[in-house]
């Protein structure tokens, strides 16, 4: 069984209730989020699609993340978290999209310290960004923290439409 089990059927069925899409953009998790969701019985009626945009280049590629934003703020930003969500939602058949961009660990630096992550959400309300800075808890731990938070994010979005 995929991590946060209960918490993505949650998602899964909230949206089913409500007829909406939802779609992923992913990097420090590696698709965790998509997986979490899919595990899901009955899951392909609200979900459309994950994009796992590891590198530079799949982010513009994929979402449409500008090359100047990247290269100025770097992945782990608010705006490439809110550029990747949005993304998302262009590139998909989805009513709500939530992205991840984090250092995992190890290999952060002074601005950018193990286990922040930043989270952007992107809807038919506009597309908002929040950061968790998780700490030096290591990979794994950061990386299923960061699904727990992604997924307790979609959930919020989908009741509040």
């Amino acid at each position: 069984m995929i991590p946060h089990y209960e918490l993505a059927q949650k998602v899964v069925q909230a949206a089913k209730a409500k007829g909406l899409v939802i779609a992923t953009a992913e990097s420090c998790t590696g698709g965790m989020i998509s997986a979490s969701i899919t595990d899901i019985a009955g899951s392909s009626s609200v979900f459309d699609r994950g994009f796992v945009t590891y590198s530079y280049p799949s982010k513009t590629d994929l979402l449409d993340v500008a090359t100047s934003v990247l290269t100025e703020h770097g992945a782990v930003s608010e705006p490439v978290a809110r550029q990747m969500a949005q993304g998302a939602l262009t590139n998909s058949r989805a009513d709500i999209a939530v992205a991840v961009t984090g250092v995992a660990g190890p290999g952060a630096d002074g601005s950018k310290p193990e286990g922040l992550v930043w989270f952007g959400m992107a809807s038919m309300g506009g597309v908002i960004s929040v950061a968790h800075n998780f700490g030096p808890i290591g990979r794994d731990k950061v990386r299923l923290a960061t699904v727990e938070i992604a997924l307790q994010l979609l959930l919020t979005e989908v009741e509040r439409l």
